[in-house]
């Protein structure tokens, strides 16, 4: 029996729409390369402070994010300057004196380094990641020592936790 050309016609139609749409692949590209655009373009807003494991840095809610500076590292253990050991604590707290005398020097040596670097204004930062268990005694002789040797911006390294509702 033969169909007729109103049947034959129904049966184009509907296979056609059983078909599965083809991609336009021009178009995915676009929106794969705007994506890894935006992605590259973004990740570079966030400065990263070097990662310390022995370190559990206090919380804080402040808003300010870290700029690129000398970072001192004070764990339970161990004081590093830039990520390079520089003194065991149990050896700070035995030497007399108001400030830590090896750190002082290293930090005299890296401020003489990065001087012709320095901001506008000619000065020095420097940002020190303290666990929060460290006591404040061993903290201020660190911050002493940072200010002695020509850092006069001083800044703490903190985890940011979200704002509490009130």
């Amino acid at each position: 029996m033969k169909t007729s050309r109103r049947a034959q016609r129904m049966q184009r139609h509907y296979a056609r729409a059983k078909k599965w749409p083809a991609f336009n692949l021009i178009s995915l590209m676009d929106i794969f390369t705007i994506l890894v655009f935006f992605l590259l373009v973004n990740s570079s807003d966030v400065e990263v402070l070097p990662n310390a494991k022995g370190i559990e840095l206090p919380e804080s809610v402040a808003e300010t994010s870290p700029r690129e500076t000398v970072v001192v590292m004070i764990s339970d253990s161990e004081i590093k300057l830039q990520g390079e050991p520089v003194v065991r604590v149990d050896q700070a707290r035995g030497i007399k004196g108001s400030d830590i005398s090896v750190l002082r020097k290293r930090l005299a040596a890296e401020a003489r380094q990065r001087l012709p670097n320095a901001n506008k204004a000619g000065v020095l930062e420097v940002t020190i990641m303290g666990d929060k268990a460290i006591p404040y005694e061993l903290l201020k002789r660190v911050m002493l020592s940072c200010t002695r040797a020509g850092f006069s911006k001083i800044s703490l390294s903190v985890l940011q936790k979200a704002d509490q509702l009130s």
